[in-house]
């Protein structure tokens, strides 16, 4: 067992201690974001409004596919304030430098609870921004379609 002095006294430290005190605090992280429900875009509504009347995006002035016609995913948690936590780049189409736009919208997002959240409970979301998008409805749909996450078509 390793020794640790401490203000002059010997104190052994185990590390079988340790590590099941690790794995305790891992169990119990994953049991918590487990907890948080998953809801789709077009749900979010009854849980959060978005209160943002408009964003400044941090939009790169060089990088790869800036100008094509695409879409990224953000997923991301709104916590009991309203406030966005965890902004993941999900998805990028095409792959691209355009990833960052939708973080840097994502962490600027601000909601209040929906009808349906009485408890303001923290939920699981993904945000799909368009970038350089055609006129044509059906050519834009498809593009935003693209950025389309599995799983969160459920709402518990």
């Amino acid at each position: 067992m390793p020794w640790q002095i401490h203000e002059g006294v010997m104190i052994r430290i185990s590390f079988r201690t340790g590590a099941i005190a690790a794995v305790l605090l891992l169990a119990a992280g994953t049991a918590a974001a487990q907890t948080v429900r998953r809801v789709a875009p077009e749900r979010l509504t009854g849980y959060w409004f978005l209160t943002n009347k408009s964003i400044d995006a941090d939009v790169p002035n060089t990088g790869k596919n800036l100008n094509q016609p695409g879409c990224v995913a953000v997923t991301y948690m709104i916590g009991s304030d309203g406030k966005t936590r965890n902004a993941t780049i999900a998805k990028v189409v095409p792959e691209g430098d355009l990833g960052q736009v939708g973080v840097s919208i994502v962490n600027q997002l601000v909601y209040v609870k929906g009808s349906q959240n009485g408890t303001a409970e923290p939920v699981q979301t993904y945000y799909v921004a368009g970038f350089n998008l055609p006129d044509d409805p059906a050519r834009k749909a498809a593009i935003l379609g693209q950025c389309k996450l599995p799983g969160y078509d459920q709402t518990s």
